[in-house]
């Protein structure tokens, strides 16, 4: 049923959408020209030089336009408006009529795009244009009908959301620590089907399965990692660090994770805590990890946010300083506020026995009045090889005074002392013949503690058969000295 001229004309000027009829005739004929000129395919033919997309639109005549229309494009009059459609069809707007123009071109007898136009005030318009060839039209595209709705609002609002999924992925990317997004919604499941199994302590129930907290740690799925990240753990691209996730959580890491899997268990979704990585060169990494999942996830656990800092550099500072507070720069042996604390440790836990070396460099003062302090230097320097080279834990060497040392040896009896003695003799003779110039020469004197004697009466009487043996050394001849020196026979 078809209405009546007067009927179809009331009902397209009152329609509250935007309606054109056009007549697209003389664009049909420039078609016709350029298919007999030998184009093929229209898109790339017309993205070589926009100005004929230009051409196409100057082929299309406009017919009339509704009330909806002049109202959008704040237009006085149909006249008004038809003189004026450059400044309505413009800028970015032609980019888009490509997709029309090709849709025609294809044979489509109805047309989509989303485009731009302008109002004659110069507002921008999003506007969702469709278009179709009125029945009866096929052939010479005479009558064409076309209705554009305004989406600026919508459009609008899209941009801001895509604007804002930019900043947002900009930030992700660009942040200057390491960020993982990662799946833990496996990781949830496994938890939730032990639970209803009856486990309540999950820190016992991991003491007894360890192998959970290792499948647990395989069950997560990494989403996207940024690009600091990849630099972080030395990895060309985020393929190479997922293929080798094994070679970065390893050895303490299950220990770590473990505490982690505690923490879900308790419902606390945001956890902080140190760490250590390892990055696909081997380097070992100490990080700082911030662990949370994101708001809106937290029934699932499908989303979750893993930040690491890193802080190798800082545990480096600290260990350094650390070092530096309980040993003597000089020698690299203990300090004497670290002997105060062992001896005060084994007061209180032992081992015992405990046997303790007290030992003086011979001829220090000596050698700084005659070389310089350098060269006493160098000799302590060279008592701290000694030392060094010879004791491992849980025996400790330590630099108690300008140029005394004392061995604490836990758990060694008066035999044990002797062997040390005997080891350090041995480590200076050859010392000595490594190094040309000074001789190194030390007095020393062991005490092992009896069963209710104190470590200070242990430590008095070491210190005295020190001073014995040093008397000794010093009421020696020259040369007697100097062979003394070299390997000093305890019983001489």
């Amino acid at each position: 049923m078809q209405c009546e001229p007067s009927r179809d004309g009331q009902i397209f000027d009152i329609a509250p959408v935007s309606l054109w009829e056009e007549d697209y005739s003389g664009l049909k004929a420039l078609f016709e020209d350029w298919r007999n000129a030998g184009v093929v395919d229209l898109e790339r033919f017309l993205r070589e030089d926009v100005t004929r997309v230009t051409a196409c639109s100057a082929e299309i005549r406009v017919v009339r336009v509704n009330r909806k229309t002049l109202s959008l494009l704040e237009a006085e009059s149909f006249d008004h408006l038809t003189t004026n459609l450059g400044r309505v069809f413009r800028d970015d707007m032609l980019h888009a009529h490509i997709e029309e123009l090709v849709q025609l071109w294809n044979g489509d007898t109805t047309f989509t795009s989303l485009t731009a136009n302008y109002t004659l005030s110069g507002r921008r318009l999003d506007v969702l244009l469709k278009g179709t060839i009125v029945p009866g039209h096929e052939d010479d595209w005479q009558r064409v009908l076309v209705a554009i709705e305004d989406v600026t609002e919508r459009e609008t609002a899209r941009r801001k959301l895509v604007r804002s999924e930019e900043y947002a992925r900009g930030l992700f990317h660009h942040s200057p620590v390491s960020l993982w997004v990662e799946d833990f919604s496996s990781v949830k499941r496994l938890i939730d089907e032990i639970r209803l199994k009856g486990i309540v302590d999950f820190r016992v129930f991991t003491d007894v399965h360890p192998e959970f907290v290792t499948r647990c740690m395989s069950e997560i799925r990494v989403i996207d990692v940024n690009r600091h990240t990849l630099q972080l753990f030395a990895a060309a691209d985020k393929p190479t660090l997922l293929r080798h996730l094994g070679d970065i959580f390893r050895d303490s890491m299950n220990r770590h994770f473990r505490e982690q899997l505690i923490d879900l268990w308790d419902d606390k979704l945001f956890q902080q805590r140190e760490v250590v990585n390892y990055a696909l060169d081997g380097k070992e990494l100490h990080l700082h990890l911030q662990f949370s999942v994101l708001p809106g996830h937290e029934h699932d656990w499908s989303l979750v946010q893993v930040a690491l800092t890193d802080i190798t550099a800082r545990k480096a500072a600290e260990a350094y300083l650390e070092f530096l507070g309980q040993h003597d720069v000089l020698t690299k042996l203990y300090n004497r506020s670290f002997y105060v604390d062992e001896l005060n440790r084994l007061r209180r836990n032992g081992p015992t026995p405990v046997s303790i070396i007290i030992i003086d460099l011979n001829g220090l003062k000596a050698a700084n009045d005659q070389w310089g302090h350098a060269a006493g230097d160098e000799l302590l320097r060279r008592v701290g090889e000694v030392l060094d080279k010879l004791l491992a834990q849980p025996y400790h060497a330590a630099r108690i005074g300008g140029d005394e040392f004392a061995v604490l040896l836990p758990g060694a009896d008066e035999a044990g002392a002797e062997r040390t003695i005997e080891d350090i003799r041995r480590l200076v003779e050859l010392n000595n013949q490594f190094y040309t110039g000074l001789t190194l020469s030390l007095s020393m004197g062991a005490a092992t503690s009896e069963p209710g004697e104190s470590l200070d009466d242990v430590v008095k009487r070491a210190d005295a058969r020190m001073y014995e043996e040093k008397h000794r050394f010093y009421g020696l001849s020259p040369l007697e000295r100097r062979r003394a020196a070299a390997y000093f026979d305890a019983d001489a």
